[in-house]
């Protein structure tokens, strides 16, 4: 079985081709990148606002809520719903996009609101008291000190936007989900194992940047990579006898 998964892998016929590992690769970060930029602009601005003010935390619970709901009777029942209203692939398209929008909500605000109400009272108070307006507290100050949960928000809805994007294809879509139901259903089992290991290795190929975004834009001593101080070879220094 791993020796039939491996020539699936590597096989050139299974990279060619509009149905080929490439083109489904590529529809699947497609609906990921469309996924993720949608939710992100819907829940940061929420996460900040809910944080800055204390105020809609209700939001934050009904996001989580969401979780709950069954994705894929969710996408069978906006599918139907919008299959007469929506022309072509759009009947498809935008049902899915709507339910893994959903789905990545709750980790983007949680992430956000939760940073920006981590933030210290006593920074907010200095803030304040150099004069600082609350437009300018939220960007300058709580903002740069929540990007690490925020950015650990967004890492968690990619991950899960990636895993479950292959239910696109239980509709007619592309994307390697389409690896897996053909697979199954004409009892492919090495391109329905390869389709697997392909999803799991582009979720962790799509972490990389972001763990990368986090190391290049959240201050070094908000995540402990601060260097330490290196000791004084000076005896007076360093309070022992010259």
């Amino acid at each position: 079985m791993i020796g039939s998964i491996l020539e699936w892998l590597t096989s050139s016929e299974s990279w060619s081709g509009a149905d080929g590992i490439l083109a489904r690769l590529v529809e699947h970060v497609g609906y990921t990148l469309i996924v993720l930029v949608i939710a992100a602009a819907i829940a940061i601005p929420i996460g900040l606002w809910i944080g800055h003010t204390g105020r809609g935390r209700w939001l934050v619970t009904a996001a989580n809520a969401l979780r709950a709901v069954p994705t894929l009777g969710l996408l069978f029942a906006l599918t139907l719903v919008l299959l007469p209203r929506l022309p072509g692939d759009a009947a498809f398209l935008v049902p899915s996009v709507i339910v893994l929008v959903l789905l990545a909500i709750p980790a983007i605000l949680s992430g956000t609101y939760a940073g920006v109400e981590a933030v210290s009272p006593a920074a907010r108070d200095a803030a304040k008291g150099i004069g600082m307006t609350g437009r300018q507290v939220l960007w300058q100050v709580e903002l740069p000190i929540a990007l690490p949960l925020l950015i650990s928000g967004l890492r968690a809805a990619v991950l899960q936007v990636v895993a479950t994007a292959t239910v696109a294809a239980y509709v007619g879509l592309g994307g390697l989900g389409r690896f897996l139901i053909d697979g199954l259903a004409t009892r492919d089992y090495a391109s329905t194992a390869g389709g697997a290991i392909l999803v799991a290795l582009l979720a962790l190929a799509l972490d990389a940047p972001f763990a990368l975004l986090e190391r290049l834009v959240v201050s070094p001593g908000l995540t402990g990579r601060s260097r330490p101080l290196r000791p004084t070879s000076d005896p007076v220094t360093a309070g022992g006898k010259p």
